[in-house]
């Protein structure tokens, strides 16, 4: 019998390693009493947000590249092909489409653009990272899909077929077209509905070629697991970090960004791009505050920061580009400062 190192409790649930408040229900009043009360303008972007659009060979090649196309979905190019993170190409993250969060940018890459995939990486079953209508259209294009335990039985329900999915727990791993996928700890929670929350397992992910090491967070409050992950699996050239659609109420299961800047740090990365911002209204700050807090953590820190725009290609043999630490956002909040002065002059 296979030894599993998450946890289930008495009723058959995951549950966090560090006994953390799973969803921070217990501070649901507080919740609610914020978004009933803050007023913020400025939760999504009055402006268009700067997107490269992608076309794609249907063949990879061999260089190593990266593309950030929205929120957790990231595409990579590793070993002569091509790899997708938590795609979401809906344009709500919502369980109906006429309701929900709203993307407020364009796609670089649009979804039936999207070429052959030799494996889809899930971290857990939100539907900001695990999009039913996207994962069915990719369905025929994807080897495998790669996911955290219990995840497998939502494919297999929608109709992706068993062999073609790979469920693993935390610290196990497979290899695919010499790529090492393995499942690590993070600090959240699952479900889909009010009924099977926790129910299926929340996953990080490390990614591993001859080359290189990359880490991909999914959704996680700073907890003590990225130090160990970081001991037995670092240090990492690159990490995709979660930063954004915080609070200090469910900081538990979110990071703030100064602790996004910790776990880079814990995990002994060399270089780190935030994700899980600049597309979707899921919290109560600012649209550019998870980019602007944690540039002053990585300055502090001297931390290698890259921010590309959507769609922008990030080689892996290249991360010290200058290009790819252009402060897009800063230009344009300022862009938009600008303005305002400028009309509040006129009148």
């Amino acid at each position: 019998m296979t030894s599993y190192l998450s946890a289930t409790n008495e009723n058959q649930r995951y549950i966090n390693s560090s006994g953390a408040n799973d969803a921070g229900f217990a501070k649901l009043p507080q919740i609610l009493w914020q978004y009933l009360t803050t007023t913020n303008k400025e939760r999504s972007p009055a402006f268009n947000l700067p997107v490269t659009k992608l076309q794609l060979p249907a063949v990879a090649t061999a260089d190593p590249i990266l593309y950030k196309i929205s929120h957790s979905t990231v595409l990579m190019q590793l070993n002569g092909h091509y790899w997708l993170t938590d795609p979401v190409f809906s344009e709500r993250a919502s369980p109906v489409q006429w309701a929900g969060p709203k993307r407020f940018h364009h796609l670089p890459l649009q979804l039936s653009d999207v070429p052959a995939l030799a494996g889809i990486i899930l971290s857990h079953d939100h539907y900001d990272h695990l999009d039913k209508q996207s994962v069915l259209a990719l369905n025929d294009r994807t080897e495998r899909f790669i996911v955290p335990l219990g995840v497998d039985q939502h494919l297999i329900s929608w109709g992706i077929p068993k062999e073609k999915i790979i469920a693993l727990d935390w610290w196990q791993k497979t290899d695919l077209h010499g790529v090492t996928l393995t499942a690590t700890p993070a600090q959240h929670f699952s479900g889909r509905s009010l009924s099977d929350k926790n129910k299926t397992l929340w996953a990080s992910w490390a990614i591993r070629n001859d080359e290189f090491n990359l880490f991909f967070s999914g959704d996680s409050g700073y907890f003590s697991g990225f130090k160990t992950i970081g001991e037995k699996l670092g240090p990492f050239d690159l990490t995709l970090v979660e930063t954004g659609a915080y609070n200090e109420l469910w900081a538990d299961i979110h990071m703030l960004p100064e602790q996004s800047l910790r776990a880079h740090l814990d995990l002994q990365g060399k270089h780190m791009i935030p994700i899980h911002n600049s597309s979707f209204d899921l919290a109560m700050h600012n649209w550019y505050e998870p980019l602007e807090r944690l540039e002053i953590a990585a300055r502090a820190y001297q931390v290698s920061l890259l921010t590309p725009v959507f769609g922008q290609g990030i080689y892996l043999d290249q991360l010290t580009k200058r290009d790819y630490q252009k402060r897009w956002w800063m230009e344009l909040k300022l862009s938009a400062e600008t303005q305002l002065e400028e009309v509040l002059r006129a009148e």
